[in-house]
């Protein structure tokens, strides 16, 4: 791994810009398997879409990088790699379907407020340098990642965490069941 070099605040900005675009290419590699690996319909249809508009954003990255006469250079976004590790376990694990859902739910979110923060902070520094196309596209990216988090959040607090807790306790109960049985 390359460390960068961030002597000017326009090095400081393309490197987050670069990080920006591997985050958003991890996410094409890892949210079909999350769209695969959920139970719920609605989840499902949720993470699909997100895949879309993630592709939309690697080329909007891959425009304003361009347009600046830049290339995507060595940056690899290490955060994202956590990130993406996280939801791969949540993925893998054993467990009963709709708790899997409010795992990869969380996941996701947390990978959303990673993506708000750097989206943020890159139209940030686009403003500041006076690149007012690219921090209009940055603002419009951060748009997309604050809707994909409610869109979350409404879905976890109106059925995916209900749906799992129902399934903890059903499993509860089934687990009093066959621990009095084994008792007679």
């Amino acid at each position: 791994m390359i460390t960068p070099k961030l002597d000017s605040m326009r090095a400081l900005y393309l490197e987050q810009l670069r990080d920006l675009h591997d985050a958003e290419s991890q996410l094409v590699e890892a949210l079909p398997r999350a769209a695969e690996a959920a139970h719920n319909g609605e989840l499902k249809a949720a993470i699909q879409e997100h895949l879309e508009v993630t592709l939309g954003h690697v080329a909007r990255l891959d425009d304003i990088l361009a347009q600046l006469e830049e290339g995507l250079g060595r940056s690899a976004c290490r955060g994202m790699v956590g990130l993406v590790m996280e939801a791969s376990q949540a993925i893998d694990a054993q467990a009963e379907p709709r708790v899997r859902d409010a795992a990869i739910l969380a996941a996701a979110q947390r990978i959303e407020h990673y993506e708000i923060a750097g989206y943020g902070c890159a139209a940030a520094f686009a403003e500041l340098l006076d690149e007012q196309q690219a921090a209009d596209e940055l603002r419009a990216m951060l748009g997309d990642e604050k809707e994909a988090d409610q869109a979350l959040s409404e879905l976890a607090q109106g059925s995916i965490n209900i749906e799992a807790a129902g399934a903890s306790e059903e499993m509860e109960a089934d687990q009093e069941v066959d621990a009095g049985s084994t008792r007679r």
